[in-house]
């Protein structure tokens, strides 16, 4: 199983980005999945998570901001960032739990200016 994480990159406060996290070499749906952030010097924070039956879960930090959203047919979980905040830089990684494991994507960088 490989998670392949994108859509990083430089924006401007209050701009927007949209993560994508699409899983290969898996033959049914995944089911939990989400993103953690981490920025330099700070410990690893939970962002979102979205159940197999599509709950979601946010961070206070990011509620109201960001939407986590899943495509089954896609394999693939998204990260919908609005209202961008220098706080939010950090490299993001995706996660999603398969056949009751969990697996890892490399991250992927958000650097919002001010």
């Amino acid at each position: 199983v490989q998670l392949q994480a994108s859509g990083g990159g430089l924006v401007q406060a209050g701009g927007s980005l949209r993560l994508a996290c699409a899983a290969s070499g898996i033959s049914r749906s995944i089911a939990s999945a989400g993103w953690y952030r981490q920025a330099p010097g700070n410990q690893r924070e939970a962002v979102a998570v979205v159940s197999s039956g599509g709950r979601t879960n946010y961070a206070d930090s990011v509620k109201g901001r960001f939407t986590i959203s899943r495509d089954n047919a896609k394999n693939s979980v998204y990260l919908q960032m609005t209202s961008l905040k220098p706080e939010d830089t950090a490299a993001y990684s995706c996660y999603a739990v398969y056949r009751g494991s969990p697996y890892w994507g490399r991250g992927t960088l958000v650097t919002v200016s001010s």
